[in-house]
């Protein structure tokens, strides 16, 4: 198992390095992982900071939530499972709100919450072996939460599509549809992320956070979203994970078969 599920360091030139590190589960999520990058952002804060890069450890990127994680939550009472998906509400929505540039660099599986944290940062540089989907409603789960991310990103239209079926698409397109700006051969993914954080580096710091703050304030998934809004979002996450719909999704998954599904009433 891995020591620590994030991983973070600071060069001198004020570019943090935060590192998803749970390769064994293709970096999934659970408590301890939404934590992590809490905490990371946290002593961040407290430093000299200019950009901060997001990678996974391994050969995925991300592959959403734990869903033994997710399992282990289901039984407990509401508030705790609001809990649950507050922290992870807060962990996207403190990356999407860094008052400095964010970049993403994605290699192999980049699924469900994966897809709602690259949406929430402001660069996306993804290898050519990167895979996406938005897979919460193959499990009877939402994606309540990332959501707004997702639309401000690639636009209602594309979350209309590919978070209702739950399909993978590859990094070509997932460049067509805006969720990532570049596709480069897996082998050089770092030196194409160097060259970006160059960029930024070139560039006022002052000036960076003010034209951010400028564009969240005028996108459709940034801080236009109340926090009403949003904890409606975070209760609707939360009370999903614990309904018959879900029990029967994630049973799905853990039997490797298909779900068994009735019809929706309307």
């Amino acid at each position: 198992m891995s020591a620590s599920p994030v991983l973070w360091s600071l060069d001198a030139r004020g570019v943090a390095t935060v590192t998803l590190n749970r390769p064994e589960v293709n970096n999934a999520y659970d408590g301890a992982l939404i934590q992590g990058v809490l905490a990371a952002i946290d002593e961040l804060s407290t430093k000299p900071l200019r950009v901060v890069v997001l990678k996974g450890n391994g050969r995925h990127f991300q592959a959403g939530a734990d869903l033994k994680w997710i399992n282990a939550v289901r039984p407990q009472s509401p508030d705790e499972n609001e809990a649950a998906s507050r922290a992870t509400f807060e962990a996207v929505q403190r990356l999407n709100t860094l008052p400095v540039p964010t970049v993403a660099l994605v290699q192999g599986g980049c699924f469900g919450g994966g897809t709602g944290v690259i949406a929430a940062c402001d660069v996306v540089v993804a290898a050519d072996n990167a895979l996406f989907s938005i897979t919460e409603v193959r499990w009877g789960l939402t994606a309540a939460i990332i959501i707004p991310q997702l639309c401000d990103a690639i636009g209602v239209r594309q979350v209309r599509r590919y978070a209702l079926t739950g399909e993978r698409f590859g990094a070509e397109d997932a460049r067509r549809i805006g969720l990532v700006h570049e596709v480069v051969p897996l082998a050089d993914l770092e030196g194409a992320g160097a060259k970006v954080v160059e960029q930024l580096l070139a560039n006022a710091p002052a000036a960076l956070t003010e034209t951010k703050r400028l564009a969240m304030e005028s996108s459709f998934g940034g801080m236009a979203v109340d926090d009403d809004a949003y904890r409606r979002l975070v209760r609707l996450h939360s009370d999903k994970r614990q309904t018959a719909e879900a029990a029967e999704g994630l049973a799905s998954f853990a039997e490797k078969r298909a779900g068994r599904w009735a019809a929706a009433k309307v």
